[in-house]
């Protein structure tokens, strides 16, 4: 038994920290895809393979025997796996993974578009696929996820990456569902919970972009210092004006006045340099370039690095501004929203050859 899987990246349209304090964000998931392989072993070993290596143990009911300390390249792939055991909750053959690496930009740096995310996605239906389980995939990731980062991020790039599409996404309380994986009943926790709060929406009629302004930010840092310095009233007034140019922006999307929806994500962009210096140099740069094209755009995800999510009225606008971006040696990408984690009828030939020479 085997397959082939695939998921796509994510990128924030609105709601960014906002979403951490209750608040609602847009999220929309996007190319490049990351592939994995998954298959099943006659015996109860587990491999792990990824660019950098592969890590090997021994399938428990409580997770995987890794036979060493888990490097920090493997550790949400590794952190899933354990979830999933725990959610399966009893001996079974073994398998063989192999998770493509992330997209990264000419310089090396990631892209910002939910790397670890996506690989948790991937790990997750792939154990529930090989194990023929039956837990909620989308859940598990949510909590192996924040368990991987310290219980720091709101699981949108999660809930895009499974989902697809653009989503209206309220964070998932995983706290709960971590507690139960320690106590046995993680199967049973996991379909007695609430449903995630994630809706899709129509597929946006403005033409999208993203521009890598060439560095890399740690998510997991950015969010500790912004929560830092803001108190529990300055966040729950951040979270309804966010809220409110959500809603803005969610209509701009379908359509209409392209005037006013880059009223509103210019206004979105504004509301979150107020919690820090968010904004680069080299966003800077992207976003006057983007005005003087007649579109729009704002940082996506926490700042501080990484791009910038366009929007032009119509695709030839949009091709205009990504000429001017990459004559100024930027790099973009055309977006398009995807669908989530699938199947693939085509395995890829470097995953295969990962699997049979290593595992």
């Amino acid at each position: 038994m085997d397959r082939a899987l695939s998921a796509p990246g994510k990128l924030f349209v609105s709601g960014e920290y906002a979403v951490l304090w209750g608040g609602v964000a847009r999220v929309a998931a996007v190319a490049p895809r990351t592939h994995a392989y998954v298959r099943r072993r006659a015996d109860a070993r587990v491999h792990v393979c990824l660019e950098e290596g592969t890590l090997a143990g021994s399938m428990t009911p409580l997770g995987v025997r890794w036979e060493r300390d888990v490097p920090a390249g493997f550790s949400f792939v590794a952190r899933t796996l354990d979830e999933a055991l725990r959610a399966h909750g009893r001996a079974s053959v073994g398998f063989d993974l192999a998770i493509a690496p992330g997209a990264v930009g000419p310089n090396g740096h990631k892209l910002g578009m939910g790397g670890s995310a996506c690989a948790t996605v991937l790990a997750a239906e792939a154990a529930r696929f090989v194990l023929e389980a039956r837990f909620d995939a989308l859940k598990l990731a949510l909590v192996a996820h924040a368990l991987g980062q310290g219980g720091k991020g709101s699981g949108g790039d999660v809930a895009a990456s499974f989902t697809g599409s653009l989503l209206r996404y309220r964070r998932y309380d995983v706290a709960p569902l971590a507690e139960a994986s320690n106590t046995g009943r993680f199967l049973a926790a996991l379909a007695e919970s609430a449903p995630v709060d994630a809706w899709r929406l129509p597929a946006p009629r403005v033409a999208m972009a993203y521009a890598f302004t060439g560095e890399s930010a740690s998510t997991k840092v950015l969010i500790s210092q912004v929560e830092a310095r803001l108190s529990e009233a300055g966040r729950g007034d951040f979270v309804a004006r966010s809220d409110a140019l959500g809603l803005e922006v969610e209509a701009g999307l379908s359509g209409g006045d392209f005037r006013a929806f880059t009223d509103a994500v210019k206004a979105q962009h504004a509301l979150l340099l107020e919690l820090g210096p968010l904004e680069t140099e080299g966003m800077r740069r992207v976003l006057a370039l983007a005005g003087a094209y007649g579109c729009a755009g704002k940082l996506s995800g926490a700042g501080g690095g990484d791009g910038c999510i366009l929007f032009a009225p119509d695709v030839a606008a949009r091709d205009a501004l990504r000429e001017g971006l990459e004559s100024r040696g930027f790099l973009t990408l055309p977006l398009d929203v995807e669908p989530g984690v699938r199947g693939e009828a085509v395995t890829d030939a470097r995953l295969r050859g990962w699997v049979d020479a290593r595992a």
